[in-house]
């Protein structure tokens, strides 16, 4: 029986709305995915140490506030800090398209704009985790 894919939802920075962060985490976990959902408020700091408390998988940060470039920044800086390598992070929020290549170079590797459907960010995550 293989093991199921951990995943770390994270609701960084001010922004109070988490709804759609809520969902996600429903339909991932309805796919068969153990999801940890954070709540609101995070420091990015927690969300990594979380992360690596709950041995997670993958790290998915709710952005609605417009800041993911620098909570982006911070929590990848962190991470190569920490070496934590291994770990898959996908962003999804109001993210403009624009602000693609510029995530993407930090090391996102999953970016999904509002409106994006489970099924691309759950086979995604199937597809980037090996499992």
């Amino acid at each position: 029986m293989n093991r199921k894919i951990r995943v770390l939802v994270a609701k960084p920075g001010l922004d109070g709305h988490d709804r759609g962060a809520k969902v996600v985490a429903k339909a991932l976990q309805a796919s068969g995915m153990e999801v940890i959902y954070t709540g609101l408020h995070q420091t990015v700091e927690g969300i990594v140490n979380q992360a690596v408390q709950e041995s997670v998988d993958v790290i998915g940060l709710s952005i609605m506030s417009g800041a993911h470039i620098p909570i982006c920044q911070k929590l990848m800086g962190l991470m190569k800090e920490r070496d934590l390598n291994d770990m898959l992070v996908v962003v999804g929020g109001v993210i403009p398209a624009r602000d693609k290549p510029l995530l993407e170079g930090m090391g996102i590797q999953g970016i999904f704009p509002g409106g994006t459907r489970f099924e691309e960010i759950i086979r995604f995550i199937e597809e980037h985790t090996g499992s």
